[in-house]
């Protein structure tokens, strides 16, 4: 992985009768001869999928789901982006085959069955070697609408497509041109050669029937455009910017409560065990924004982060992902999303990532979504949907996983109060005298040109011994990065869990191009051969101070480390957790990545957990 993929790499509800959700839920509880028993049936993660003859297929991302509205037709219908279905997929010359876009079909949204692929060849005006990514599938007006991604066209450039199908198993008529269309880079004075990421299409319609599209992904942010009323083109004088670049992708937008709300996926989609793609989400009052996060933060801020719908949480399942949202039979919102099995990861070594489809409960808490009552993805039985009317499911929103702090403990927590360090603080390649040093409480950390970063182990890492067990530890961060501007790329300062150069946890303030983000990461070797060696994903927005904490919990096989993140010291954030084996790892502290700024650490503070 280069440097430059250390962060920027690279549902639709079903069309049921116009009733209210809480009618139709009231209505399919209720029969004449009472209440409706909820399903017994469960589902455990990643669904199957399975082809004739019996076998399997095993990547499903950016799945895309509606309910057929063909006459006597109850079935499901799932879209997947351009992938091998397993490893045992190849063609004569032994090398995987791509399926353009598979379809699979269920009647009770657990048990899928392959029924082909939406093309069989690539629409004229797309790229033969293009892929086609990222389906999202709608209905209206009688008939369905299929848009995707063409990675690359004749003319140069991404762009997005549509197919049109009276049916949701086709056959589909591709339109014969992109809905919308290649475009130049974003940046004035760029290369003409690079053009920006048109990727990842979304749908919806406002209340007054008008359809938008959502689109972009990192190289150019997240744009939306109105749709023509034949639906198969945009207005490109309607096109308003609704995200910052370099941050999201994969745009899921859905309406409850009176607003849209924004889904966005962040972070490398592909890294095998060490994915860190994660969900977080924005909302508005307007389908052209601004949506705005939990913290009040816009999404097209500098400073960025979003509210997490999902990230890890500890189990095999990494890089949760470009989901689908769905309202069951009964009134229950899911989601549809991939994510990578840490124990199964590729196709072959090092190479294709297996992205299957998971499924879980979306649930809204403090008017806001999140995976599963926040304790995310699911690794065991589950309730199932009601996938039918008259069905009710028997899932019930748990509560979320909480890390209670402690006491405080003195002998690990330092204020900075004195006029030089306290003797249990040591070096790991120390800087030169008289660079760093304490002031008015503060240690002040310039950002070195050095690195921390697999190989380039150049940095100087300060460091204390951690408590044995359980502990959390925290620290409040300024670092001098201006609010905006480009480009200052991986000047970082934060928190280390640090076993050595190769085994460590990183969080902390990070600047990528014009953002600011805060970055949770993972690093560690020895590593299978071809397989990455460092991870990241990212959390809610850094402010101008930026409080960092991160809970070390051992489990029978290692450790996890959850992420935490505040503006104010007082409201926290949880983020993902990664799973790690350090030991008797130490706390450190790191300011890198490029000279000219200063990480300030006003506090650290060592907690117990109860």
């Amino acid at each position: 992985m280069n440097r430059s993929s250390r962060l920027r790499p690279r549902l639709e509800l079903p069309a049921l009768p116009t009733l209210g959700l809480l009618a139709l839920g009231l209505l399919t509880a209720c029969n004449s001869s009472g209440p409706v028993p909820p399903l017994t049936l469960t589902y455990s993660n990643p669904l199957p999928i399975i082809k004739p003859g019996g076998s399997r297929v095993q990547s499903c991302a950016d799945p895309s789901v509606i309910h057929s509205q063909v006459a006597g037709d109850q079935n499901w219908y799932l879209y997947c982006t351009t992938d091998p279905h397993n490893a045992q997929d190849v063609n004569a010359k032994g090398e995987l085959n791509f399926h353009l876009m598979s379809v699979a079909k269920s009647a009770d949204l657990v048990n899928w069955t392959y029924i082909g692929d939406v093309f069989q060849g690539r629409p004229a005006w797309v790229k033969a070697d293009a892929g086609l990514w990222a389906p999202d599938i709608e209905y209206r007006n009688g008939k369905y609408y299929l848009y995707y991604t063409a990675s690359d066209t004749v003319a140069g450039g991404s762009a997005i497509g549509v197919a049109t199908s009276s049916s949701p198993a086709g056959p589909w008529t591709d339109s014969g041109a992109p809905v919308v269309e290649p475009q130049p880079a974003p940046q004035p004075g760029a290369n003409p050669a690079d053009r920006r990421w048109t990727f990842d299409p979304d749908v919806i319609f406002d209340d007054a029937g008008q359809g938008w599209m959502y689109y972009g992904s990192y190289f150019g942010g997240v744009s939306v455009r109105k749709l023509s009323a034949d639906l198969l083109h945009t207005d490109p004088a309607s096109q308003q910017q609704v995200t910052t670049d370099n941050v999201y992708e994969g745009t899921q937008v859905v309406r409850h409560g009176g607003y849209y709300y924004l889904m966005g996926s962040a972070t490398n989609c592909c890294n095998g065990p060490l994915t860190g793609y994660s969900i977080f989400a924005g909302r508005s009052l307007s389908p052209t924004g601004p949506f705005v996060d939990k913290l009040g933060v816009p999404l097209l801020s500098a400073r960025v982060g979003g509210t997490p719908v999902i990230s890890m949480n500890g189990n095999r399942f990494v890089g949760p992902g470009h989901n689908a949202v769905f309202t069951d039979a009964g009134g229950q919102d899911w989601t549809l999303y991939h994510a990578v099995d840490v124990n199964d990861p590729y196709f072959t070594p090092g190479g294709v990532n297996k992205r299957p489809v998971l499924l879980d409960p979306l649930d809204w808490v403090d008017g806001w979504p999140t995976v599963r009552g926040g304790q995310w993805a699911s690794d065991q039985a589950m309730p199932a949907p009601a996938a039918q009317a008259g069905q009710l499911s028997a899932y019930r929103a748990p509560a979320a996983p909480q890390d209670l702090l402690g006491d405080v403990q003195p002998a690990y927590s330092d204020d900075f109060g004195g006029a030089a360090l306290n003797p249990r603080w040591s070096w790991v390649r120390p800087p030169a005298a008289g660079v760093t040093g304490l002031e008015n409480g503060v240690f002040r950390f310039p950002t070195q040109d050095a690195d921390l970063y697999v190989d380039s182990n150049s940095a100087s890492v300060l460091t204390e011994d951690a408590p044995q067990g359980d502990y959390a530890v925290e620290v409040k961060l300024s670092l001098d990065l201006p609010d905006a501007g480009c480009c200052y790329n991986y000047v970082q300062g934060g928190l280390l869990i640090y076993g050595n150069d190769d085994n460590f946890i990183k969080l902390g303030v990070v600047s990528i191009f014009d953002t600011r983000q805060i970055e949770f990461a993972k690093e560690l070797k020895p590593v299978q051969s071809n397989y990455p060696r460092y991870g990241n994903t990212v959390l809610t927005a850094p402010g101008q101070d930026t409080w960092l904490r991160v809970v070390r919990r051992g489990t029978l096989t290692g450790e996890t480390y959850t992420a935490y993140s505040s503006r104010d010291g007082v409201t926290w954030t949880r983020g993902g957790t990664w799973t790690h084996t350090l030991g008797s790892a130490k706390i450190g502290l790191f300011s890198m990545g490029g000279t000219g700024f200063t990480s300030r650490f006003d506090s650290v503070k060592v907690y117990s957990l109860k």
